[in-house]
């Protein structure tokens, strides 16, 4: 009777030990997933069909904002603005890009203009969301990158900086895009 306790014994042991090496075996492999899933983007790399697109979704599906797309990835902005926010994106067609100087976009793609860049692209962003129907005229908005915006009404359209105006406004997930007809140059620092 004693050896064939010791044999249940010795057998329990046994299938304890291979069901703990199992149960570890599978806890590292879901960690290593994890980790590639950590590693490979944040929230801009969650595929998502089903749901309200964030900023950054709408913009990369708009044929009109390719520039501002691209200016954003140059800045490492991508991750930021897929953020849960809200954010308010005053966001720059194409063609408001080509209305700076020649050589303005191409310069500030470059690795040592980064800087530049992204202060100019977080002057397009506040960190709240503004809805038109709730903007008045001379209502003065801080932006992401510390600086004011300032909008004004003229014959029902509003504009931004008395420079840019909002042609749409696009619901996004994580905010409001109001896309515009210029870029917006933040005021030199004093």
């Amino acid at each position: 009777m004693k050896k064939i306790f010791q044999l249940l014994l010795v057998i329990s042991l046994f299938a304890i030990t291979i069901a703990c090496n199992s149960k570890t075996k599978a806890t590292e492999q879901q960690l290593s997933s994890t980790d590639v899933a950590a590693t490979t983007g944040g929230q801009e790399a969650v595929k998502d069909d089903e749901s309200q697109k964030d900023i950054v979704k709408v913009a990369v599906s708009s044929k009109d904002h390719s520039t501002l797309v691209a200016a954003l990835k140059r800045a490492e902005l991508v991750t930021a603005l897929s953020n849960a926010g809200p954010f308010t994106v005053f966001a720059p067609t194409n063609a408001a890009f080509d209305k700076l100087p020649a050589g303005t976009v191409d310069g500030l793609m470059k690795d040592d203009k980064k800087t530049d860049l992204q202060n100019i692209l977080q002057y397009h962003v506040a960190v709240a969301g503004y809805k038109t129907e709730n903007m008045k005229d001379g209502q003065v908005i801080n932006m992401a990158n510390g600086d004011n915006i300032t909008l004004s009404m003229k014959d029902g359209k509003i504009m931004v900086n008395g420079t840019a105006n909002i042609v749409a406004t696009i619901q996004a997930s994580n905010g409001i895009i109001h896309v515009i007809d210029a870029v917006l140059l933040p005021p030199a620092k004093k």
